[in-house]
């Protein structure tokens, strides 16, 4: 009688010790996804000069403008699929005292035309 309590509780106790990460795998996780999505696209339509309300127009509102400085935008998004590690992005729109556009930094390249200029 003893035996078969033995052999019972082992074979628990080591898929609990040992399992974890087996079991952690099989139960759903959905992905999180968080932020401005912006794609290369997008960013590649912004010229330099262009005014808030048109970068607006393009990229949407942006995730967080500072007090104080409300000539930058932060474009910031954030993807965690199921089980796997997050991945963030960052754009950063500058503008001058007059409200245009003077600088795009972060993840995302400035398009090819960026100094062709608002016509």
């Amino acid at each position: 009688m003893q035996f078969s309590k033995w052999l019972i509780a082992l074979p628990l106790a080591l898929s609990a010790l040992t399992g974890c990460s087996v079991v952690e795998r099989l139960v759903y996780r959905i992905d999180i996804n968080q932020g401005n999505y912006i794609e290369q696209r997008e960013v590649d339509q912004l010229k330099f000069g262009m005014s808030k309300e048109q970068v607006r127009y393009v990229l949407g509102s942006p995730m967080l403008v500072e007090n104080g400085y409300p000539n930058t935008w932060y474009y910031i998004y954030s993807h965690t699929p199921g089980h796997d590690e997050t991945i963030q992005k960052d754009l950063v729109v500058n503008f001058n005292d007059s409200d245009k556009l003077v600088k795009i930094s972060g993840d995302y390249k400035p398009g090819s035309n960026f100094f062709e200029g608002v016509n």
